[in-house]
């Protein structure tokens, strides 16, 4: 009788055991499947620089300080690895307030660039240029500075 108990309890056990492995691989499993469609939808920013401006595809002037006689600068994204179209915003920030918003595509595929361009007034001082996604999640920000 004796074995008999030693030989349920290693079955019940062992049952328990696979029951609770099975719940873990799933809810694992669900949340990898969640994360590759994110991962899909998602793109990589591979740059993403300011400068004077953009030639051939290219920026240049890049730059992370600019003087006050500068009055355009232009911000420069490359996205890589896009899962399918979107669009992103070039959000321009002086100080904290926002002085200008430009919202362009983006294209599937491996890569696409895009530029917005900001002419400066002649405001010294601290800039920063966020890209956000279509919620509005700040993705990556690049600051400049004007003297």
């Amino acid at each position: 009788m004796k074995k008999h108990g030693v030989v349920m309890f290693i079955f019940v056990f062992i049952l328990i055991t696979a029951w609770g492995m099975v719940l873990a691989v799933y809810g694992q499993e669900k949340g990898k499947q969640e994360g590759i469609s994110k991962v899909m939808a998602v793109f990589t920013i591979q740059r993403l620089v300011v400068g004077t401006g953009v030639d051939k595809g290219e920026p240049v002037g890049v730059a992370e300080t600019f003087p006050a006689s500068t009055e355009k600068v232009y911000c420069f994204l490359e996205a890589i690895n896009i899962g399918k179209d979107t669009e992103v915003s070039f959000v321009w920030l002086y100080g904290q307030k926002e002085m200008l918003k430009t919202t362009l595509p983006i294209k599937a595929g491996a890569k696409w660039r895009a530029y917005a361009n900001k002419n400066l007034r002649g405001l010294k001082g601290e800039w920063k240029v966020e890209i956000k996604d279509p919620d509005g999640k700040v993705l990556k920000d690049v600051k400049f500075k004007v003297e």
